[in-house]
């Protein structure tokens, strides 16, 4: 259940000591890990031994896991992206051969392997012309919910603000389109409610496509935006019939001039079922799962070696470092298919569970975009310090300790972080609306970078954590190794913690974690989040990820 307000930090310290006698063991803040390097730095141990050991301690482990070979699979993934048209989006050869190659690599290294596949509607690349004034064609996409079509009409402009705050509530409510003529193509700016309300309105006052332009209002703002059409902002689903494309807020500009007309082309959908890779090692408590996943699948604009290749690869490196482990607890790794399209994978993959198989799951732990180029380290907000939940999402009991045990990572290692809204906008959603813990590491999307923020983790203040996000430049040179590397081992140490004891999550005891788990309090978040520009997973956020993903 959500608490109404966040539980103090030392109440919540207390908490996890208490709970930790098989799983964690919280000691003075600078306290180094029992047998570990204590400060995230150099790896010890040569290769060689790495492949032939069991990595059954938290300190083996962490010498084994790096950047370096995490990286070798973004190099994989890069390499597929550029035999496949430059992406490895879902419903195209460039998705097919990165499951291909996970698959491979979980099998080298002896796990379990399954392919959970699903039903995937794919729509193939949308064009948007301008005819005139000017004649030019602009980089775009379908929103999720669009119709398809090949319109060409009269651009007729919808309540929109195109100076001085540029507030906007375009298209959000019907009387927006009074005199609207119908036949004509609706321009719509982003702002205020769901873009399912702006697309549903324009089909009702008779509208034969609907383009989406960004706000304009901040920097993040800018850029072409393509996300989902398919709800309300209240949260009901809704179909259009009509082709429903993005556009930058400076071709919304140039679309908004006197004359302008223009060409809009969504193909029809088609059926290509599409792929979750599931790898498992089993435990001896086979009813005790605990889960990591990271999204596969990048955007049909670019390799997404950021988004998500850093997650996945990430995961891959600690996979075949685990190769020995025999766990405690079941561990089942997961590489989500078509997140990119609404979390489709993921919640294809809970929604086919019986209630008995969801009930095993003691956690999920999600790890999307960690290796951002401009990043700041930040952990979903579980117990909101930083960010209130967005309405109806819940937080379930045993989201805070994972919360708690990243943060704890991050004051042993002596990185500051930051808290990440706990929104439902990845591929935990799907787990938290069953009631199963989830936490989770992020680096930064579209979001600007504030001057305090770049005082505290450097980078460049003014620019977006990743000003490659969802583009052809997200490519193997958008990586920061240092947050990388932190943040692999920190993967790294929360997946073989709770693969021995889940404890402090679901109250389920394991065993000790063997060689010992010594971590300090955690140090509390730097608190520049939730501000004007702040950052962090703001409810705005720009990724195409289901119905709240909204104004």
């Amino acid at each position: 259940m959500r608490r109404s307000t966040p539980r103090s930090r030392d109440i919540r310290t207390i908490a996890i000591a208490a709970t930790a006698a098989a799983a964690l063991v919280l000691v003075p803040t600078g306290a180094a890990m029992a047998g570990g390097n204590g400060n995230g730095g150099a790896k010890a141990s040569p290769a060689a031994k790495c492949d032939n050991r069991n990595n059954n301690t938290i300190s083996k482990l962490l010498q084994c896991v790096d950047a370096d070979g995490a990286t070798e699979h973004l190099d994989a993934f890069q390499a597929i992206a550029d035999e496949n048209g430059g992406n490895r989006a879902a419903g195209l050869p460039g998705y097919e051969a990165s499951v291909d190659y996970v698959v491979g690599v979980l099998e080298d290294a002896g796990w379990d392997v399954t392919i959970d596949e699903f039903d995937y509607t794919f729509i193939g690349a949308s064009t948007l012309t301008q005819l005139t004034p000017v004649n030019e064609e602009y980089p775009t996409g379908a929103f999720s919910g669009s119709g398809s079509g090949d319109v060409t009409g009269n651009v007729v402009p919808v309540d929109i603000n195109l100076v001085g705050d540029r507030a906007s509530t375009s298209g959000c409510e019907a009387s927006d389109f009074t005199g609207f003529p119908a036949g004509s193509i609706a321009l719509v700016q982003r702002g205020s409610c769901n873009f399912g309300d702006k697309a549903y309105f324009a089909g009702l006052a008779g509208a034969t496509a609907v383009i989406i332009f960004n706000q304009g209002n901040t920097p993040d703002r800018e850029a072409l935006i393509v996300a989902d059409a398919s709800s309300r902002t209240d949260g009901s689903p809704v179909s259009h019939t009509i082709p429903i494309v993005g556009a930058s807020f400076q071709q919304g500009v140039a679309l908004a001039a006197s004359g302008s007309t223009a060409n809009v082309f969504v193909p029809a959908p088609e059926q290509r079922p599409q792929k979750n890779v599931i790898a498992e090692k089993t435990g001896v408590n086979d009813d005790n799962v605990v889960m990591a996943g990271a999204h596969l699948d990048s955007v049909q604009a670019g390799p997404g070696i950021n988004d998500n290749g850093s997650g996945s690869a990430a995961l891959l490196e600690i996979a075949e470092n685990l190769e020995k482990l025999k766990p405690q607890n079941t561990v089942r790794l997961a590489w989500w298919g078509a997140e990119e399209d609404g979390l489709l994978g993921s919640a294809a993959y809970v929604d086919g569970l019986s209630q008995a198989e969801k009930d095993r799951i003691a956690l999920y732990l999600n790890f999307d975009m960690v290796a951002s180029p401009n990043y700041i380290f930040m952990a979903y907000d579980g117990d909101e310090s930083g960010w209130a939940a967005p309405e109806g999402v819940p937080i379930p009991e045993g989201s805070v300790q994972i919360e708690d045990l990243f943060e704890s990572y991050y004051t042993m290692v002596g990185e500051p972080y930051d808290d990440a809204q706990f929104s439902g906008r990845s591929d935990y959603e799907a787990f938290i609306l069953n009631g199963i813990p989830a936490g989770g590491l992020f680096t930064g999307a579209e979001v600007v970078k504030t001057p305090e923020q770049a005082d505290i983790w450097g980078g460049i203040a003014g620019e977006s954590y990743d000003q490659c996000y969802h583009q052809a430049c997200d490519d193997i040179d958008n990586i920061d190794e240092h947050a990388f590397d932190v943040n692999v081992d920190a993967i790294a140490l929360a997946v073989l913690a709770y693969a021995y004891s889940t404890e402090s999550v679901n109250g389920v005891a394991g065993v000790p974690v063997p060689g010992g788990l010594s971590l300090p309090a955690p140090a509390g978040p730097e608190g520049t989040v939730n501000l004007p520009g702040g950052g962090g997973l703001a409810p705005d956020h720009g990724h195409d990820h289901g119905p709240r993903d909204a104004a």
